[in-house]
């Protein structure tokens, strides 16, 4: 057990000195369900989406904001919004938004598995590195269970 603690510690040194984070790429292995079937709150998820891929960060935040307002049970709007406040770096509400989606999403494990690597990133960010790991690793145990 001594010998395993000697062997895991320096390679969790030398995984929290990365400086770079694992890229936030989703699974596309499945067609995901659509959003929402409420023609509005596609309307504001695309507007979103179209301001996030131009760096319009906030404008993003407000469009899905919005459409949370419409449908606030939606799993998938909050797990957007959660990466759209990962992108502008706040971390803990990116884990809180996170988490939030996953109460939400039943047996969508794809999308469980996604907040995951969204809270990991997250938790990275915040130099939490354990728990980064663990999040990653149960997104992973998620993507197999698919």
């Amino acid at each position: 057990m001594k010998s395993a603690r000697i062997l895991v510690f320096p390679l969790l040194a030398i995984i929290a000195g990365c400086a770079t984070l694992p890229d936030f790429r989703p699974d596309t292995d499945a067609e995901p369900p659509p959003a929402s079937d409420n023609s509005a709150v596609v309307a504001l998820l695309d507007s979103a989406h179209r301001d996030a891929a131009t760096g319009r960060f906030d404008s993003a935040a407000a469009s899905l904001e919005r459409a949370l307002r419409i449908e606030p049970r939606n799993a998938s709007l909050w797990h957007e919004l959660a990466r759209v406040r990962l992108e502008q770096n706040q971390a803990t509400q990116a884990i809180q938004l996170a988490t939030k989606s996953n109460t939400l999403a039943g047996d969508n494990i794809r999308l469980r598995a996604e907040n995951w690597r969204v809270i990991g990133q997250a938790r990275a960010q915040t130099g939490d590195h354990r728990g980064a790991e663990a999040a990653f690793a149960k997104a992973e145990e998620l993507a197999e269970q698919r």
